[in-house]
């Protein structure tokens, strides 16, 4: 037996109606009988196309403010009908039941409803119910039925109708039924998860992830694991939203490492300074505010430039000619920035493999949302880490308070701390990161990095010491013991911001005294695995 299967009748509806009358025109050409919904009649009529209206079809009136109109036995036996089952056979023909072979609909624009924050009403009336039913239907009847939830789909679709004379093949039928279950998956998945944020429900009894594949990639973190980049329901500036400019294309780590960057210089407002963070295996290796991106730049370049080499440059304003042109000067994978001017394009241009990304805009550090990580048979999901230390009532708790300066560098580097991973220790000076001490075990052992790193530095540089005297540390979490504060004491650093709450607060906060160091808590940890 053949697996090709004649398409003699097509229902549509679409609330995206690119190239819609293009392929109705087409199946027209196949002699396809077309039938069809609301808008989407209206416009194949107004094309000048034949077209039966749904109404027609069911004998029984669109209602409930198009609520109600494909929910009928006419429409889904024609689509759920085995064709060469007897019995079904029987039924159809009995009750005036023709069959559907192809089924073209997309969902109402729930999404995008939500994502323009609309009101409750308004999303409630933007959840199709007869859309997902007939999409189920047509994909569990795909060895009958074809079905398409989006025009991307159009093309291959009039290919197999061409090639094969109006006839789909079993293979394209199964693809698109995967397709089509995975879809209405994502769309429940955004109601469902919009639902509960709604509830405020950070627990809700069941969680459900979508996305859509934006690209896939030639590996996964290693070259013999596969993976794929999807974009989620989220809206949300950086590497989903991105505009790629040039360069080759962007590999799993690329896009781990250019999030983490992006969402790193977000935590400086454009409006009130220029900033730049340089990221390497998702870790700052140097950030900094300036007066404007070269400057900002040049500053977090000197923390360590060795690490530097190969990395992921985000910045929080459009790239501009000097800035570019200073980075271009060592070797960098990704450039991303808001935005970019044609010269500063142009630029980058002249390094064939270096990445331009353009995001359009920055993510909001304090907007709420969701993280989620597999772990085996399941998934973690937490809320995002939107604290920013601006908001915080900071505490000091030492003899000596901070001064201004000193006050201003430890909000500097407790931004950046948020993004180191634990246990993380940043050593700050002029608003710029001068050593940074990642992912240990021990919060002593990142002190001693980042002191060691800074010292590597001032070679580098040739400075008669290293910048770490006369700056401030912040630390990601409370200091067990001293022990960790003596080192970065040491090291030269003569204020601390940590968030407090050791059960040997006492011990550090008077080993802080002793030093004449001026320490603040802020009650708040950046944990970040």
């Amino acid at each position: 037996m053949t697996d090709l299967r004649r398409v003699t009748r097509a229902l549509i509806s679409v609330s995206d109606k690119r190239g819609l009358v293009e392929l109705a025109r087409t199946l027209a050409q196949f002699g396809i009988e077309l039938v069809s919904t609301g808008g989407t009649a209206k416009a194949l009529k107004d094309a000048g196309l034949k077209v039966i209206d749904v109404a027609e079809l069911t004998g029984f009136p669109e209602m409930l403010d198009g609520r109600v109109k494909t929910l009928h036995p006419k429409v889904h036996g024609g689509l759920l009908a085995i064709r060469d089952n007897k019995e079904h056979a029987a039924a159809t023909q009995k009750h005036g039941i023709k069959p559907i072979d192809l089924l073209v609909v997309n969902l109402y624009p729930f999404e995008a409803t939500v994502a323009k924050g609309a009101a409750f009403d308004d999303c409630i009336e933007n959840i199709d119910i007869g859309g997902p039913a007939m999409i189920r239907a047509a994909a569990k009847n795909h060895a009958d039925v074809a079905v398409v939830v989006e025009p991307d789909d159009y093309t291959p679709l009039l290919d197999e109708l061409k090639k094969h004379g109006g006839a789909t093949t079993l293979g394209l039928r199964k693809k698109l039924a995967a397709k089509a279950y995975a879809r209405t998956a994502a769309y429940d998945a955004a109601i469902s998860n919009w639902f509960a944020a709604e509830l405020a429900d950070p627990a809700p009894a069941y969680r459900t992830f979508g996305g859509k594949l934006a690209e896939a990639l030639r590996y996964g973190e290693n070259p013999h694991q596969s993976a794929a980049f999807y974009h989620a329901a989220e809206q949300r500036f950086g590497v989903a939203t991105a505009r790629q400019l040039q360069g080759k294309q962007l590999s799993y780590n690329n896009l781990n490492d250019t999030d983490a960057a992006y969402e790193c210089v977000a935590e400086f407002d454009a409006k009130r300074t220029a900033a730049c963070a340089i990221i390497k295996h998702a870790n700052p290796c140097g950030v900094a505010e300036g007066t404007n991106l070269l400057d900002a730049y040049r500053k977090a370049l000197a923390c360590d430039p060795v690490s530097a080499f190969g990395g992921i440059v985000a910045l929080n304003r459009t790239l501009d000619a000097d800035a570019a042109r200073a980075i271009v000067e060592i070797f960098t994978e990704v450039i991303i920035a808001p935005d970019a001017t044609e010269e500063a394009i142009k630029i980058v241009g002249g390094k064939k493999n270096l990445r331009l990304l353009v995001a359009g805009g920055l993510p909001d550090p304090r907007a709420p949302g969701l993280l989620v990580k597999s772990v085996a048979g399941g998934l973690l999901v937490q809320s995002r880490d939107n604290a920013v230390v601006d908001e915080m009532q900071l505490k000091t708790v030492t003899r000596r308070a901070p001064t201004p300066g000193e006050l201003a560098d430890m909000r500097f580097a407790f931004r950046v701390t948020k993004h180191v991973k634990s246990n993380a220790i940043v050593y700050a000076k002029n608003l710029a990161t001068v050593g940074i001490g990642a992912g240990q075990m021990s919060r002593i052992d990142s002190a001693r990095i980042a002191a060691r790193k800074a010292e590597d530095a001032a070679k580098e540089a040739k400075l008669a010491a290293p910048l770490t005297r006369g700056s401030v540390i912040a630390s990601d979490a409370f200091f067990p013991f001293a022990d960790g504060l003596l080192v970065a004491i040491e090291a030269g650093a003569t204020a601390v911001i940590q968030p407090g709450g050791s059960v040997r607060d006492d011990e550090v906060i008077k080993a802080a005294d002793d030093h004449g160091i001026a320490m603040v808590f802020t009650g708040t940890r950046h944990f970040r695995h």
